[in-house]
């Protein structure tokens, strides 16, 4: 699933147009395209908190919780990671790490304390077939019989990939060039809200509140229809 960059960029346009209010240009497009993409990526993680302490229902398709969850889906990827310099470093894409793993084993997280405690301890410390790792701004540290160096992959978050509505001139026009496009990874959904805030960011930039105003509006017919 994914947004097509061109859809969403001729539906601004077309709004702006019909407004009467200027003309976004595809480098100020590109910039708002991934803000909003981001906004609406980074909210999904703060409504599963919000939604999972509350009681959801037994409908399949609009369990709330359930349709995050669908959503942030499309992020789950798993990959190697890198080892250098006596730290593991996750894959450059990451967003949120899930799972480390060593050899098909699951590798349990471990603060530095707990670490002291674990690797002093002949019951508990840590074994190739019950590893642990420690987190740092460094990179991680995985530890099994010995620290281990090889081996070791995670199932993650990724981040969106950078949208980009890139174009060809001629005659003076910028024409849409799919070859060298970037699609919004978010789901097909999400199509309104990203022409919303789109919309909302152009307004804030330009410093015209009408437009502001268009986007946040439409927004909130978008959140009163869900909600009613």
């Amino acid at each position: 699933m994914s947004v097509s960059v061109d859809t969403v960029y001729q539906r601004v346009l077309a709004i702006l147009n019909k407004e009467q209010r200027g003309y976004v240009t595809p480098q100020e497009f590109n910039l708002f395209a991934n803000q909003a993409q981001m906004d609406i990526f980074e909210q999904y993680f703060y409504d599963i908190n919000q939604f999972g302490r509350m009681h959801g229902n037994d409908t399949e398709y609009s369990d709330m919780l359930n349709i995050l969850n669908e959503k942030i889906n499309l992020f789950e990827t798993n990959g190697s990671m890198t080892y250098s310099n006596n730290y593991w470093t996750a894959p450059a894409n990451l967003y949120r790490m899930g799972t480390i793993i060593y050899n098909s084993t699951e590798v349990e997280r471990v603060n530095n304390n707990e670490y002291l405690y674990i690797s002093s301890s002949p019951l508990a410390k840590p074994t190739n077939d019950r590893p642990i790792y420690v987190a740092s701004t460094d990179g991680y540290k995985v530890y099994g019989a010995a620290e281990l160096t090889t081996g070791v992959t995670c199932n993650y978050i990724k981040r969106p990939a950078t949208v980009v509505w890139a174009y060809t001139t001629v005659a003076g026009q910028a024409l849409y060039n799919s070859a060298n496009s970037t699609d919004f990874e978010l789901h097909d959904s999400e199509e309104p809200e990203l022409v919303y805030k789109i919309l909302e960011l152009a307004g804030i930039a330009i410093k015209d509140p009408s437009i502001y105003q268009i986007g946040n509006q439409m927004e909130i017919q978008k959140l009163q229809q869900e909600k009613a």
